[in-house]
Formats: structure tokens, C-alpha cells, sequence
């Protein structure tokens, strides 16, 4: 049976002592014995973190004691095995680098559509009010090679920093449109979705990601799997780590 939590978690805020919080999020991750990433920056956290479930859930705690974290809210899976190999807490200039200091989601985030309105759309052929429904995928090209939704748009970048540059060339594409960016769980389409209102398109993010909409929804109007940045390598729409045939 899985006894190993997963988590994923983010949140844009601001912070204003990144590398003193580096050192007091280490120390305790520690000691709670939990193995992954935490990412921090002047903008805000981004986590991936593996452990025992005690221990991990009282991290968590300490963590969105800190009022700034207090609306920090994990995405949840399992595994047999410990995916990470150590434990790392780095301070970066953005938490999910774009390379559009403009853009600051901490201060204003863009609308966002739950899983189960994108489903009905979905399932509709259109939004509430009539509309085309275009999903933009907005990860790396590889990560899309394991899965996306039916029909989504995939510009094929390599890096989150070539997606404003490929906005421009396809903002064209999407005028009229109900534009809905999607990423794993939710940090590059929300940064995403900004910069496309400020671009003139109507766009919102997938609220949770792929990994809120697996919780949610499942695999409806979903092919394949999703990558993870962890030794699972990827997630089935049940949040299960991909079998993989010897």
C-alpha cells in the first residue's frame, strides 16, 4: 500500500526575506524527515515535497501559520517509495521564472475556472455564454508528450520564458475565443492567463491544474498521463505513478 504523502503547493506573495526563510524552511524540513523541493522567491513559494504523512502534514501547518502563507493549499498524491533523493530549499528571482517582472500575480490574480465548470464546458462544446472554449497548454514541449487534453493548443516551447514571445505570434488565433491556460498545478497558467488579458485575450487559468482537475474530475476529455519533476516521472488521471512496462 502507498504510505509515502506528495505534495505540491504554491502561492504568489510577496516576501521579503527569502534567505532567512530559506534557512528556517530547511531546518525544519529536516527534521520532519521530508525529502523534495521549495522554491523561494521575493514573488512567493513553490513546493514539491515527499514523506511520511504526520510529518509532512505538520510541516504544512507551520508553514501556513505564517500569515503570508496562510492561503497555501496542497495538491495531494501517494506513492510505495520516497520520489525525491534529498532536500532541497533554494532562493530563485521568480519562483516560476517568465522573465516579465510586469507580470506579478501576488497583486491580482487573473479569473480563474474550476474543474468541474472547465468539464461542463467541456462537455457542452462551449462556455456559458456561447463561446469557442480554446485549452492552452502552457508547458514544455516534453511534458505535453505525456499527456494533455483533447484538443488543446501546444506551441511547442521549451521553456516557460519562450511563452510570451509565442503569445504574440498566435494572439491572433485566440481573439474571440474563451481562452483556458492550463500547466501541472496551476503556477505557469496563472502567470500565463495575466499576461494574455494584458495581450487583450480573454483568458483564465485552470484553477488547481492538471492536478486539481485529476482530483476532481478525473480523466474526462484527458489522453495520457501528467509528467511530475520527481522520480514517479509521471501521474495517471487517478494521481497513481505511471506503470511503466519492464
Amino acid at each position: 500500500m502507498p504510505s509515502v504523502l506528495n505534495v505540491s503547493a504554491y502561492l504568489f506573495t510577496p516576501i521579503d526575506d527569502p534567505v532567512v526563510l530559506r534557512h528556517l524552511l530547511r531546518a525544519r524540513a529536516v527534521d520532519a524527515g521530508l525529502k523534495g523541493t521549495i522554491l523561494l522567491a521575493e514573488e512567493g513559494i513553490n513546493l514539491f515535497l515527499a514523506g511520511e504523512e504526520q510529518a509532512l502534514r505538520g510541516f504544512l501547518s507551520q508553514v501556513t501559520a505564517d500569515e503570508r502563507f496562510s492561503a497555501l493549499t496542497a495538491k495531494e498524491s501517494w506513492s510505495v517509495d520516497q520520489p525525491f533523493r534529498k532536500m532541497l530549499v533554494k532562493v530563485k528571482r521568480e519562483i516560476i521564472r517568465m522573465d516579465r517582472p510586469a507580470v506579478r500575480p501576488a497583486t491580482g490574480r487573473a479569473p480563474a475556472v474550476d474543474p468541474e465548470t472547465l468539464r461542463r464546458w467541456l462537455d457542452l462544446g462551449h462556455d456559458d455564454r456561447g463561446r469557442e472554449v480554446v485549452l492552452l497548454d502552457t508547458r514544455n514541449a516534453f511534458e505535453v508528450d505525456y499527456g494533455t487534453f483533447d484538443g488543446a493548443l501546444n506551441w511547442g516551447i521549451e521553456r516557460f520564458t519562450q511563452f510570451p514571445d509565442a503569445a504574440a505570434a498566435h494572439r491572433d488565433d485566440l481573439s474571440g475565443k474563451t481562452v483556458v491556460s492550463f500547466c501541472t498545478g496551476g503556477i505557469r497558467c496563472e502567470k500565463a492567463a495575466i499576461h494574455l488579458r494584458e495581450e487583450g485575450v480573454d483568458a483564465y487559468q485552470l484553477d488547481g491544474g492538471i492536478l486539481g482537475y485529476f482530483e476532481h474530475v478525473g480523466r474526462a476529455h484527458w489522453s495520457g498521463d501528467c509528467f511530475v519533476f520527481d522520480e514517479r516521472e509521471a501521474l495517471t488521471p487517478g494521481l497513481a505513478p505511471r506503470e511503466v512496462d519492464a
